[in-house]
This record gives structure tokens, C-alpha cells and sequence, in this order.
């Protein structure tokens, strides 16, 4: 048994997040992490709402409100759709939280004594019309390397360099249009340079690792600048240094105290659960292995920028240093990046009103329809497009037609013959040959997932279920009342089959294996989903998070006998097909953009 940490990109809470969200950072997590559990591996999974950082305070402006409460808002929005999609975090928290801060002040405490962290002056982007700082991500204009018009002031997506505003050409806010004024002031950095060598060394351990996520790292090495790790603004975590934690407008940026909360969530989840030092066999054990699932926009943040604040504090920098307080973390084991899911070949845009939440595709069509279009559909390897009429398709012809009706004919006629799981008799080769396909794809859709291809697995498992139904359609027990040996044969095979699809499928699609099982006449809990609690710290304010008991579930990655005699009632269809108009018009709620 390996302990498997599963860390998961933080949504951000300025706004409900939409099915491009999740196809990146949700759903292949959720498969991973259920499929790890089903092989016995002890798993964490992780993550929260990031909640600091300019684009909070900016929204919070438009709304009336004040950052918290912003924030506090859209937790809750968050937090009720991620559980509604059954995401099975062990803890999904916050970033605004005691424990959060304690974290990650502890962090840069650590690297600054390693000297991984240098103050100098840098130009600051002000907005004219508000007078506060704007963060990089907010910033567009012309690449100075490569000449791209869309590059942001972080980084240019094109070429993939690092960049500074002050570099961009024709700089210009996101938020309104106008040309930022660049003001001077002191800064802390984090030495990334001081990170080529060593980083440079592990990632050529990282062989593995997708091709995309390899490349672009490996491109970055190259020209690594010291990066701001605090801003003037007063949202957001305090300095603590002498001098600096008092200062009402200086705070450590967004993405430096984002990405350490992998390590504060666990922590709190530690804590919680009433063993604080639990986390430290995730994070300090060398035989852990850790995965971290984004989308492509967050590879640098995961795959250079935290290796580097990891290795900063251990003190195994390219100068050295000693372990700080957390001791010796370890580094990724892989970083699992997902490409964009777009609509008509353009990213989802909230701004634009491209975009498709998923509180709103939960509420029609329930949550398995969208991890299955997701896990067979989705941009795995490589940006792929959502139209209603694929999703239509999909969700008719393949979960609907194939798999639903697989279980539903198979339950139904041995329902209707025996009124149990009947016996088998001597298997013919027909029969044998079926269920030797049905128990080897464990172990290659197992392989798959291991790896995260997710698309290869499901497929797989999809692949069986096809030859299932070939086999009923040619074997048809309907027209063996006369050789009722024969025909309980074919049922106890088909039921079987049934039986080994949906473990395969379980990981995909929870509730609907949840469904398949009690129609198989099962009983208690087979794939746990995640509930809502509501927490709190001393001298602060409640708010819910995400967990669950998945140690108690039945599901378990081995194909299981079906059990002879066990009653069956008449089955009720597993999926409901949507409407035909729906790949024409989409739903009344969607925006015109995506409908056209």
C-alpha cells in the first residue's frame, strides 16, 4: 500500500467556476484519487478556494461588498457544486483561514533564512482610476520576445516565457482598458535562479510526465528571473518580518500563498482529524508519491515556482541551507496537466459570457453525465470543444443505449425469468471468452489510470461493455424458454459483466455505480460521496468545507462473483436521455453564444 497525496488546483472564489474549470482540476482528480482508494492505497485529496489577491477585492468593489464577504459568498457556491460532482476531497478548505496564514508565513520565514528570498526595488502596475496595484494576470499586451498581442504580465502563454509588466508592449488593465502607471517600490523575490541547477536535475527524473508539461518546464529553465512573492496591496496574507507585517500595504502575493496551501490543507486536515502529525506520511515519507492536477495555465506555478519554494525550504537550493520547520517535503511526483475545454474552439469566458457553470449543468443533468463527457471527451492531451450536440450524443448513444441498456436488458430479463441472479451451468467458449476480456481489462484499465490517461481507461471499460451487449444481442436468452440451463447461463455471464463494467466505471461515474449495484440487488454504500461540514477556528468565523468517509465504501478494484439467488426487482433506467432538440438549441438557461 503506497500513500498516494492527490493535490488539486485551487478555484479561485471570485465567481462560481464553469465545466472548463473542472475538466482541468476536477474531475481527473476525483477519478484518480477513487481509483487509488479501490487499489487499497492509503489517498489525501486536497485543496480549497484561493481567496486573496487583487481580482477578490476588484470583484468585491463591483458587488457592494468587502473581499470577505465576497469570498465567504462564493466558498459557499464553490463548496456546494464541487460536492454536488462528487469530488471525494478528504479536505477541500480555504486560504483565508489562521491555520492557512500560520502555514505559509512559516514558509517564507524559512526561505528567508536560506536566502532564497532578496528584497529590491521593482515598478509596480497602479491603476490611474483606483489607485491600487494591479496583479500581473491583469495586465495584457505585446510580448517583447515573441510579439504576441494577448501575453499577460506574468507570463506569455505563446512562447512561454516569464515576463514583467513593465517588459509588455502597449501594457493595458484587463479590467478597463487603461494603460497602468508603474510606480517603484520595495519588494521581497524569490531567487529562482538560485533553483536552475537543482531544478534542473530533478526534472530530468521526471521522464514520465506528460510530453506537454516536460517541454514547457524544461523551456523555462532556461531564463529564470527572481519573481515577486509580495505586492502593495492589503488583501491578503502579512509579511512576517520586522518592519513589513505592520505595513497596512504590503501583502505576500496570491499565487505564493496558493500554492503552499497543498501543505496548509493538509495540516488542517491532520488536525481535524484529531492527529495533527498525520500529514507528515504524505509529505515526508520518501515512498509517498504526490500528484498535482491543473489546468495548462498553472504548469509554471507547479512544475517550477513551488519545486523552488519546496526546495528553498528544505535547504537543498543550489546553495544549500537547512530543513525548516516542516522538515523535508517532497517534491512532485508528477504534474498532471489538463489543455483547455473550449466552445466553438474559444476558451470559456466568463466576461465574454461563454461560459456554462456548474451549479446550472448539475441542476438539469446531474453530475455523471458531465464527468463521463469529460473523461471521454475532455482535453486530456490536447484542447478539445464542447458543443451540446456531442454532449447529446454522448449521453444518448453511449451512456443511455450502451451501458444503461446493457444493465437494464440484463437485470431485467433475469428479473423476469428467475426473479434472482441465476445460476450459470457449463460455460460455453462464447461465454468463457467474454469473461476473460471482462477480468483482464482491470488490469489494463487499472494501467491506464495508474498513469492517468484517463480517456485509455474509460474507453476500455466502454469497449467491454460493447462486447457485452454483442453478446446478449447473438446469444439471445430471450428465445431459450426450451433450454432454460442455457439461458440462465447467458444471464449469470451477462450480470457478471455488468457487475465487472461498473467497478471499471465507478471511478467515472460514482452514483451511477452506486445505482448499478442496488439493481444488482447490493446493499450499503459502494462509492462514498463527499458531504458538506461546517467548521470553524477559535476567534474566527465558520464556514463549510468538503470531506468524506471513503475508507468504509465497498468498492474495491477486483472483479467480484455475482451472488446466485440474490432477488432482483424490475430495474429503473440508470440514465435519462436528453431531449433531441438539445443538440440544436442547448438549454434554455445557456448563454447564446454557446446555444449558436
Amino acid at each position: 500500500m503506497t500513500s498516494i497525496l492527490t493535490l488539486v488546483a485551487w478555484p479561485y472564489a471570485n465567481g462560481p467556476r464553469h465545466i472548463g474549470h473542472v475538466s482541468g482540476f476536477g474531475v481527473p482528480s476525483d477519478v484518480f484519487s477513487r481509483y487509488m482508494r479501490m487499489s487499497g492505497h492509503d489517498v489525501l485529496m486536497v485543496s480549497g478556494t484561493d481567496e486573496h489577491g487583487t481580482p477578490i477585492s476588484v470583484q468585491a468593489d463591483s458587488e457592494g461588498v468587502t473581499p470577505r464577504e465576497l469570498a465567504d459568498k462564493y466558498n459557499r457556491v464553490i463548496v456546494e457544486d464541487l460536492q454536488g460532482l462528487g469530488l471525494s476531497y478528504d479536505l477541500f478548505t480555504r486560504t483565508t483561514t489562521q491555520n492557512h496564514y500560520r502555514v505559509v508565513q512559516d514558509i517564507f520565514t524559512a526561505l528567508h533564512k536560506n536566502g532564497y528570498v532578496i528584497a529590491k526595488g521593482q515598478k509596480s502596475a497602479i491603476s490611474p482610476s483606483t489607485s491600487r496595484t494591479l496583479p500581473d494576470r491583469f495586465i495584457e499586451g505585446t510580448c517583447p520576445i515573441c510579439g504576441y498581442d494577448g501575453a499577460r504580465g506574468d507570463q506569455c502563454d505563446n512562447c512561454g516565457n516569464q515576463l514583467d509588466p513593465v517588459d509588455l508592449i502597449n501594457p493595458r488593465s484587463k479590467i478597463n482598458g487603461e494603460t497602468p502607471k508603474f510606480v517603484e517600490s520595495e519588494q521581497f523575490f524569490l531567487d529562482l535562479p538560485a533553483f536552475s541547477q537543482t531544478l534542473g536535475t530533478w526534472l530530468a527524473t521526471r521522464s514520465d510526465w506528460r510530453p506537454n508539461v516536460l517541454k514547457f518546464s524544461a523551456n523555462l529553465l532556461g531564463d529564470l528571473k527572481p519573481r515577486a512573492i509580495t505586492r502593495d496591496l492589503d488583501w491578503g496574507v502579512p509579511i512576517p518580518l520586522d518592519g513589513w507585517r505592520d505595513q497596512p500595504m504590503k501583502r505576500l502575493y496570491v499565487w505564493f500563498d496558493a500554492v503552499i496551501g497543498y501543505l496548509s490543507a493538509s495540516v488542517e486536515w491532520a488536525r481535524r482529524s484529531g492527529e495533527a502529525d498525520a500529514w507528515k506520511k504524505w509529505w515526508l515519507d520518501p515512498q509517498a508519491e504526490s500528484y498535482y492536477f491543473m489546468g495548462k495555465d498553472n504548469i509554471v506555478f507547479h512544475s517550477v515556482i513551488w519545486p523552488s519554494i519546496l526546495t528553498g525550504h528544505n535547504g537543498t537550493g543550489d546553495h544549500g541551507g537547512e530543513a525548516g520547520p516542516f522538515g523535508r517535503l517532497n517534491l512532485p511526483t508528477e504534474v498532471v496537466s489538463s489543455e483547455y475545454l473550449t466552445m466553438s474552439g474559444s476558451k470559456f469566458s466568463t466576461s465574454r459570457k461563454q461560459v456554462i457553470y456548474v451549479g446550472d449543468f448539475l441542476k438539469e443533468f446531474g453530475p455523471d453525465a458531465l464527468r463521463y463527457f469529460i473523461a471521454v471527451a475532455g482535453p486530456e492531451n490536447q484542447d478539445s470543444d464542447f458543443t451540446w450536440d456531442e454532449f447529446a450524443r454522448r449521453t444518448n448513444f453511449e451512456l443511455a443505449n450502451e451501458w444503461g441498456n446493457l444493465v437494464n436488458r440484463s437485470i431485467s430479463m433475469a428479473h423476469k425469468n428467475v426473479g434472482a441472479i441465476p445460476a450459470g451451468a457449463e460455460l460455453a467458449g462464447v461465454d468463457a471468452e467474454l469473461l476473460q476480456a471482462s477480468r483482464a481489462a482491470f488490469a489494463t484499465v487499472g494501467d491506464s489510470l495508474r498513469r492517468c490517461r484517463f480517456k485509455q481507461a474509460i474507453s476500455e471499460a466502454m469497449r467491454i461493455a460493447g462486447l457485452a451487449n454483442k453478446y446478449l444481442s447473438e446469444s439471445e436468452p430471450w428465445k431459450l424458454k426450451d433450454d432454460p440451463a442455457r439461458r440462465d447461463t447467458v444471464l449469470h455471464t451477462a450480470l457478471q459483466v455488468v457487475s465487472d463494467v461498473n467497478t471499471l466505471l465507478t471511478p467515472f461515474m460514482p452514483h451511477a455505480a452506486q445505482k448499478v449495484r442496488e439493481a444488482l440487488g447490493d446493499e450499503g454504500v459502494w462509492a462514498a460521496q463527499p458531504q458538506i461540514n461546517i467548521v470553524g477556528e477559535a476567534g474566527g468565523p465558520d464556514y463549510p468545507t468538503i470531506g468524506g468517509n471513503y475508507a468504509a465504501e465497498q468498492a474495491r478494484w477486483e472483479s467480484q462473483p455475482i451472488k446466485v439467488g440474490k432477488p432482483l426487482a424490475k430495474p429503473s433506467p440508470i440514465f435519462a436521455k436528453v431531449d433531441d432538440t438539445l443538440g440544436k438549441t442547448g438549454p434554455s438557461w445557456a448563454p447564446l453564444e454557446i446555444n449558436g
